[in-house]
């Protein structure tokens, strides 16, 4: 996880490029986090990671070991700490980095927790077909028939789909791309959407399947550098051809 911020998802909306063209967006604030601690391989810890805090929090809302840690690199108490290793940044506690840390055009990966659904059964859960609603079925429209395995090995298999608890799961959607980066706000405008209710705390880092990504982001780059030199000479023979027209008249 070589980069990677702790973040709050806003919302969603859409923006427009010079050309009109609309992207749908996720707005995630991602600042400021603060460096709480640094722990290299040289010293007792023995791997290098740097853990972030995200969202001031009152002091007294704390638990006393969780107080007690950031006080220990004299941090300022807050409501998310996330340890991200081989971060490739160089900081040291006391330091604040925020939506600056990514640029337009990178992409990331967004990891949050989906929405809880509650108790469902199986038809909700697990789309099953459920049972007749006509002929002479009676009170098994939306089972799941039968689970057993008859007389071997005569118990439940394990990972059978079964009505429980929807949602509130651990979700991570990769290689989004970041359209807009406003420093100002510690805002990032991510392409798409990924899991999380609004309100709730996601992590974004830098895609892990950098082969992939980085090869994208660099197609993407060219392209559009290309597109900006050709305007750029359009503009140029549109003028001259202007100030060429102006002359015979």
């Amino acid at each position: 996880m070589p980069l990677g911020l702790i973040g709050k998802k806003l919302g969603h909306t859409r923006v427009y490029d010079s050309n009109g063209h609309m992207t749908p967006v996720t707005v995630v604030l991602v600042g400021p986090n603060r460096v709480l601690q640094v722990k290299t391989k040289s010293s007792r810890d023995g791997y290098d990671a740097v853990q972030l805090g995200f969202d001031d929090q009152k002091e007294q809302r704390l638990t006393k070991p969780v107080l007690g840690h950031i006080k220990k690199f004299n941090g300022t108490a807050v409501k998310r700490i996330k340890e991200f290793r081989d971060f490739s940044r160089d900081v040291k506690p006391g330091d604040v980095i925020g939506a600056d840390l990514f640029e337009v055009g990178q992409f990331v990966d967004c990891i949050g927790t989906t929405k809880g659904r509650g108790f469902e059964g199986v038809v909700g859960r697990w789309a099953f077909r459920g049972g007749d609603m006509t002929h002479g079925a009676k009170g098994w429209h939306r089972r799941s028939g039968a689970i057993g395995c008859r007389l071997f090995p005569g118990h439940v298999n394990r990972g059978m789909k079964m009505p429980g608890h929807m949602g509130q799961d651990r979700r991570t959607s990769q290689n989004l791309e970041i359209i807009q980066v406003r420093k100002d706000d510690n805002v990032l405008l991510i392409k798409g959407g990924f899991p999380g209710s609004e309100g709730e705390y996601v992590i974004v880092r830098e895609a892990k399947k950098i082969a992939i990504a980085s090869a994208r982001f660099k197609m993407i780059h060219e392209m559009r550098r290309k597109a900006k030199e050709g305007a750029a000479d359009k503009k140029e023979k549109k003028a001259g051809a202007k100030a060429a027209a102006a002359k015979k008249k």
